[in-house]
């Protein structure tokens, strides 16, 4: 009786996974936010920070605590046994940073969006596949309260059929140096309806509109427009201009609208019970055109969400996928997902605002659907 007490208690209280060892590659503008969700997280051991710039390296790890700070790639993966890297470097070079680090057994988090295109996100994606890596894009609001409630809230069917998504995210930001508005915002929102839409991210087409009102020579106004399923339409709007700052977006369903205002802290979702009704209508084109359109008004009310930091999900959940072998909810294929759509962006602004094929929109998302992309 005694051994089994023993036993039983034993196992009431198992012992805690050993910490996972990581270095974080960049130290500018999203670098010291790993840093400290990475130190403080129980998961995590920061052991490394590595960036071109030594002093700045120096100055981020004085304030998180004595950690190493190296030059270069090399150096680190020479010096440091690490399981993990977290790039948080511009998009340029995540290719060659991420293969680095991946052909060193590196598990990788890198900061969107994925790469600088399909064709080098593709081979980051096989690269992790064929040696039983996580990569994962640091899709950031897909870890947040508020769009993992907009997730279930839409694929619970809450809201209905969705009829249309409004999204914008303009404020008056930093012309990029080597990116367009597109490039910059987009992969933000592109991420979100990736996450919460049933179908993923999947637009067979786009059309995308750009102006470069102060002659940079990249695109600072954008407007963004795709089909969804069953006649639904996306509109995607992005600015580096404008002197208000708003991050909404509205999923508009047959039964309910959802809008999220992410600047508003206490109010970030809320759910409006009203709106053309559908109801009753005929199934036909001909007999929809005729009937009379009628309206539905009810309650709007908005759900309780947690406060939590959403990068401290995001390290949690890279923990996890490597000690589980999943994949992770912003993994490689919805990375891929997201530079399918930025790719065809960049066509059809070079068409003028013609519509664009987005190459791989049916791809499922699974190893061998990747393996048969290359």
């Amino acid at each position: 009786m005694r051994a089994f007490n023993n036993s039983f208690h034993a196992g009431t209280h198992p012992q805690p996974a050993p910490k996972l060892r990581i270095a974080v590659v960049g130290a500018g503008y999203w670098g010291p936010n790993l840093a400290r969700n990475l130190q403080a997280s129980p998961d995590w051991d920061l052991v490394a920070i590595c960036d071109l710039d030594i002093e700045r390296a120096r100055k981020l790890a004085a304030t998180i605590g004595d950690i190493a700070c190296v030059e270069s790639l090399d150096e680190l993966l020479d010096t440091f046994e690490v399981d993990a890297v977290a790039i948080a470097t511009p998009a340029r070079t995540h290719h060659g940073t991420v293969m680095t680090a991946l052909r060193a057994g590196k598990h990788v988090l890198v900061e969107k969006p994925l790469a600088d295109s399909r064709e080098h996100g593709l081979e980051m994606v096989s690269e992790a596949q064929a040696n039983g890596l996580v990569l994962m894009a640091d899709h950031t609001y897909c870890y947040t309260p508020a769009v993992l409630k907009m997730q279930e809230l839409v694929q619970s069917g809450s809201l209905g059929e969705i009829l249309f998504v409004d999204s914008t995210r303009i404020n008056l930001g930093l012309v990029q140096p080597d990116v367009d508005v597109f490039w910059d915002l987009a992969p933000h929102d592109l991420a979100i309806l990736d996450f919460v839409l049933p179908g993923g991210l999947n637009p067979a087409e786009v059309s995308a509109f750009g102006a470069d009102p102060l002659g940079t020579g990249r695109d600072c106004v954008g407007h963004l427009n795709f089909r969804l399923p069953n006649d639904a339409t996306a509109h995607v709007h992005v600015n580096w201009l404008s002197p208000t700052k708003i991050r909404q977006m509205v999923i508009g369903g047959s039964l309910r609208t959802l809008v999220w205002d992410d600047l508003n802290p206490q109010q970030r979702l809320s759910v409006y019970d009203r709106g053309v009704s559908l109801d009753g209508q005929p199934k036909s084109t001909g007999e929809k055109a005729s009937t009379a359109v009628s309206y539905r008004l009810g309650d709007t009310w908005s759900p309780a969400l947690p406060e939590r930091e959403a990068l401290g999900e995001v390290v949690q959940e890279l923990a996890a996928c490597i000690r589980s072998g999943q994949e992770a909810r912003t993994g490689g294929a919805s990375g891929l997902r997201v530079l399918s759509v930025l790719e065809a962006v960049t066509r059809s602004l070079a068409r003028d605002g013609q519509p664009a094929p987005v190459i791989g929109s049916a791809m499922a998302g699974t190893g061998a659907a990747l393996e048969g992309a290359l």
